[in-house]
């Protein structure tokens, strides 16, 4: 099966649609103020209504209230959404779309009880752990910590790049994976040739 491929931390719709172009599934806005990639919800809807069918928007969010949530889904199309915090699974599910759940992984982290506790997220989305940051810290996690009987699709993350994405995909083998930094050229800016070189890369 092929490795599908998300580019996350879009802010502008030329970078969605240059992703598409070079066959990426999916994109993903990030609704988290702190994050340099933090969009707006009207940044938002003209992005998600500039894209193709057949490209799912995912909508990342920490921790969020449940306001924030209804008020991005009430102003954009969004097709899954991504929670990168500490929300347990009936958080997760409460509105009515499929969800990501994101773990920062380190070595003590219980990959399987994590698959327990989240039965319903359509995958585990593996990122490197931070102290600092919550997701785009452009470091790679050791990838010999995720067990290969884990019952859900695992999307990775975590400092992937066009140099560095083969080998990922060939020792991990996940459903697919999902980059930020390693494309931009500045946080938030992505370079369309980088994002070319990944999809040749994985493909």
């Amino acid at each position: 099966m092929r490795t599908r491929t998300k580019i996350c931390g879009i802010t502008r719709i030329k970078d969605a649609l240059a992703a598409v172009e070079c066959g990426a599934d999916a994109i993903g806005l990030v609704f988290y103020k702190p994050s340099p990639r933090c969009v707006s919800a009207e940044q938002a809807a003209a992005i998600s209504a500039a894209l193709p069918p057949f490209v799912s928007v995912v909508a990342l969010f920490v921790d969020p209230t449940p306001a924030e949530v209804n008020a991005v889904l009430s102003q954009v199309r969004i097709n899954v959404l991504q929670f990168h915090g500490n929300e347990p699974e009936a958080v997760c599910t409460q509105y009515g779309l499929p969800y990501l759940k994101a773990i920062r992984v380190k070595p003590d982290t219980n990959l399987i009880q994590y698959a327990q506790s989240y039965q319903s997220a359509k995958a585990l989305l593996l990122d490197t752990y931070s102290e600092h940051a919550v997701g785009g810290t452009g470091q790679v996690f050791d990838w010999s910590l995720i067990p290969k009987n884990l019952p859900v699709p695992v999307i990775l993350a975590g400092g992937l790049t066009p140099e560095n994405v083969r080998d990922a995909v060939k020792q991990v083998q996940p459903y697919a994976v999902d980059v930020s930094g390693g494309v931009e050229v500045s946080k938030g800016i992505k370079d369309p040739v980088k994002v070319a070189a990944l999809m040749a890369a994985i493909h």
